[in-house]
């Protein structure tokens, strides 16, 4: 199927861009050059990159386009043909070759006159057709009709018709080959039959679509078939009538998925969508959402939400999972960690900090004062001091470990602490003028981080957010 699809949107291209390339499949050649300024002037290379057969082959894709010959200019170029032909035979001058030199002077100057390039938008053509005469044959009015007139003349064919007619086929005759008609349809715009060509890889397309999201629900649960459609949603553009350059989405994720090509285009693409879809859509659906939990919370601190878990924790209503009081067991886990690996780990910065504020304590003591002018007073000071610091400070470890080792009598007062220090807690918040002033104060401070939040949120430009996320996710990756 990835490869249907690849030869699908091959021809889906070709179809697109045949009418403006179509004068490249009409000679198979690629112009380079010929550009032309009052500095510089680079030649013209005509490069033959299609062979004549396969031109022919290609050309063939008109009937589908609805593209005829145009009348106007198909002629003239049967007539200078028939001129071709009548010159084998007869003379420049002679009356078989002087109706068809002065019918080739009328219709050029109808071509010209008329526009006979404008239904085919190649306008730019007929001024390019016009230009070459001017330049092969110039005039003092510099006119393309003129020069055409001069060119069709039999005195100027006289004795040179062979070197004429072929610089004609050469330069004039390929470019009026690129003109054309194309037929209006009944809907008022041009032909296209290209949805008789579609049409089959469309019915494979949708029928493999409904088949694949019905086996996609079958196989996943909770997943019913509208939610597998929306799920492959992108499939759905395969078979679409209408922009069909979007099947370039399918077709690179389905390469991607069958690994038939080692880029992650396929990926990519979808992560340009989403990204897309995000930067439209974010801004909108922050502000749903956080004005939706902040009116949440609003609607439950004026329903007595907060009285009801207060009194259900008075009363106690409260249900204990595994009958351990996490705090405390919290509170412990903290303090052994802090008595075994911190405190260690600290004692020459702690015992520093204490000797220091103990000597400057001492220092400033009016019996320090006498102390310092005996011999080694200072000295025994502050050996004095580091003494008292070092052991108070193994002390106090040595304490808080002892009070810390397994004692259920500790646990118990503990916890018994924690009951009181809760229970007089809620009984004053529970108090009607607290518990009024608090819930006004909650519902006002949320009111104004919803507006100062959207306001925010507003002003912020989500282009730039995904731009930080993206940077994150390459430094991520490094």
């Amino acid at each position: 199927m990835a490869l249907i699809a690849v030869i699908n949107l091959i021809l889906v291209i070709f179809d697109l861009s045949y009418v403006p390339l179509r004068d490249f499949w009409l000679h198979g050649q690629l112009k380079v050059g010929g550009f032309k300024t009052a500095y510089i002037s680079t030649p013209s290379i005509t490069l033959d990159l299609v062979p004549r057969e396969v031109s022919q082959f290609v050309l063939q894709y008109d009937v589908v386009k609805g593209i005829v010959p145009h009348r106007t200019t198909d002629q003239y170029l049967t007539k200078v043909s028939e001129l071709e032909s009548k010159l084998i035979e007869h003379e420049i001058d002679s009356p078989e070759v002087a109706p068809i030199l002065s019918d080739l002077r009328r219709r050029s100057m109808e071509m010209i006159q008329n526009n006979a390039f404008e239904e085919a938008s190649k306008t730019g053509n007929l001024e390019k057709l016009k230009n070459i005469m001017r330049m092969h044959l110039p005039n003092d009015a510099n006119s393309s009709k003129q020069a055409f007139w001069q060119f069709w003349s039999s005195a100027h064919l006289q004795g040179n018709s062979a070197q004429e007619i072929k610089f004609f086929n050469q330069k004039i005759k390929p470019i009026i080959e690129t003109n054309y008609y194309r037929r209006i349809g009944e809907n008022g715009g041009y032909l296209n039959n290209f949805g008789y060509i579609d049409f089959p890889f469309g019915v494979l397309f949708a029928l493999e679509f409904l088949a694949r999201t019905w086996f996609i629900s079958r196989t996943r649960t909770g997943v019913s078939w509208l939610d597998a459609m929306f799920w492959r949603w992108y499939d759905v553009i395969l078979f679409l009538p209408f922009w069909r350059w979007l099947r370039v989405i399918p077709t690179a994720a389905r390469l991607q998925r069958s690994q038939l090509i080692p880029l992650n285009l396929g990926t990519k693409i979808q992560k340009q969508i989403s990204q897309g879809i995000v930067a439209e859509i974010a801004e909108d659906m922050t502000e749903v959402v956080v004005i939706r939990i902040v009116n949440q919370l609003q609607m439950s601190i004026r329903q007595g939400d907060m009285t009801k878990i207060l009194a259900a924790h008075n009363q106690g209503d409260y249900i204990d999972l595994n009958n351990t009081n996490e705090t405390a067991e919290l509170i412990k886990i903290f303090a052994n960690t802090m008595v075994d690996r911190v405190l260690p780990k600290i004692k020459p910065e702690a015992e520093s900090l204490l000797q220091y504020s103990l000597e400057k304590a001492i220092q400033q003591s009016p019996a320090y004062q006498g102390l310092k002018f005996l011999p080694g007073g200072t000295s025994a000071v502050s050996t004095l001091s580091k003494q008292l610091v070092s052991q108070t400070y193994d002390g106090f470890s040595v304490a808080l470990k002892a009070v810390l080792e397994e004692d259920k009598k500790f646990e118990q007062l503990l916890e018994s602490l924690f009951t009181n220090v809760s229970k007089s807690f809620v009984s004053e918040i529970k108090a009607q003028e607290s518990l009024n002033r608090i819930e006004t104060l909650l519902v006002d401070l949320l009111e104004e981080v919803k507006v100062n939040y959207v306001e925010r949120l507003a002003d912020e430009d989500v282009e730039q957010v995904l731009e930080q996320t993206r940077q994150i996710r390459r430094e991520s990756h490094q």
